[in-house]
């Protein structure tokens, strides 16, 4: 039976899950709310919510009723209107995927082909009287002395000892147990060539997040590898990803000849679900090198994955002219329905608002 305090909790969870809809598209822009970020909970600052309080019963008579003897005088005085009300709400990255879903109208993912990984596990099953010192269980040994003692009358109530031999000694039992589950892995990409500045990267990282609590809401096992280039590519990590910078020229060709032997000597297609998202301003070296990224979308890329993202962010100093070249090589790009079978989706980032169109546009296939 739920308990009145439990009752009032799940309301306030829901009040709050209602504002966090409300809000979505401005949640989606906080950069600050990624800074905030845990193993499972992400704090996110939740306005006009009245914290819980005390109602007292009727107070118009008795003790305190009397007028004051003066004026407050201090210089300190407070101020005439009402303080707004500003509560952080620690929300699980769960709850923040299924509400991002609700309001995306995402379908939930399912996974390519027949093929699972399978992970394998100890799981404490039972007991059993001989093992490894580590694995006493001191309870059950214990009690097999007491029963012990009970039964041969040496127990004494009064001086209650209990000492364990050898044949009351109980350990834990185990199994592997072997479970199957849908694995996936996430290949990020950026160009962080002069043109990619610090305005973009933050348009990244915002989509990047949300890509990746999306992704892990759908997938029991989720890795995420991270791959920059200018002229030349190689994988970094997380952190490096968000805030390198380069000075010089793009080849856009490195970045996916790159993602491929990541694939290639890592993830077999036949049993990872693997999403590739590739983020630019759409600047490239030359026409040969987009044909050569063409190449390898056509031959390896696009054959493997799930899906391949490009996701064009606006600079004032990139040409954008690379998603046209995505769209004239693979023109269902341009199509992110659940009827195109093209694993290519594009999609455009002027800036914070275009990320919540963006996201519908990646994922509302349901791949």
């Amino acid at each position: 039976m739920v308990s009145k305090i439990e009752q009032d909790h799940q309301r306030f969870r829901q009040i709050v899950k209602g504002r966090i809809r409300k809000d979505l598209k401005k949640f989606l822009q906080r950069h600050d709310m990624i800074g905030k970020e845990g193993d499972r909970f992400v704090s996110i600052p939740i306005h006009d919510i009245d914290t819980p309080t005390f109602r007292y019963g009727d107070n118009s008579s008795g003790v305190g009723m009397g007028e004051g003897e003066g004026e407050g005088s201090g210089s300190n005085t407070g101020g005439e209107g009402q303080g707004q009300h500003v509560l952080e709400v620690d929300v699980t990255l769960e709850e923040l995927a299924d509400i991002l879903g609700e309001e995306l109208e995402l379908p939930r993912i399912q996974p390519r082909g027949q093929s699972r990984i399978t992970s394998v596990k100890d799981k404490y099953t039972g007991i059993r009287r001989e093992g490894p010192a580590s694995l006493r269980h001191y309870k059950r040994t214990y009690r097999e002395a007491l029963k012990r003692q009970l039964m041969l009358g040496t127990y004494d109530p009064d001086n209650p000892i209990v000492i364990p031999i050898k044949r009351d000694m109980r350990y834990r039992s185990w199994n592997e147990v072997r479970k199957p589950q849908d694995n996936a892995v996430i290949v990020y990409m950026m160009d962080v060539s002069g043109s990619m500045g610090n305005q973009q990267k933050e348009l990244v990282r915002l989509e990047a997040f949300w890509i990746d609590t999306w992704l892990r809401r759908n997938y029991e096992g989720i890795e995420s590898r991270y791959i920059v280039h200018d002229v030349t590519a190689g994988e970094v990590d997380k952190a490096t990803f968000f805030s390198i910078r380069e000075d010089g020229g793009t080849r856009i060709s490195s970045a996916y000849d790159c993602a491929r032997q990541l694939i290639e000597e890592n993830y077999n297609p036949s049993e990872w679900n693997i999403y590739l998202f590739h983020f630019s301003d759409g600047d490239n070296s030359s026409e040969a090198d987009n044909r050569k990224c063409c190449s390898l979308l056509d031959e390896h890329l696009l054959r493997w994955s799930n899906m391949f993202g490009y996701c064009q962010v606006a600079s004032a100093y990139g040409s954008g002219n690379f998603i046209n070249v995505l769209h004239d090589a693979f023109p269902a790009s341009q199509s992110a329905n659940a009827e195109s079978d093209s694993p290519l989706v594009t999609s455009r980032i002027n800036g914070r608002d275009d990320i919540f169109e963006s996201l519908r546009t990646f994922f509302g296939a349901g791949r």
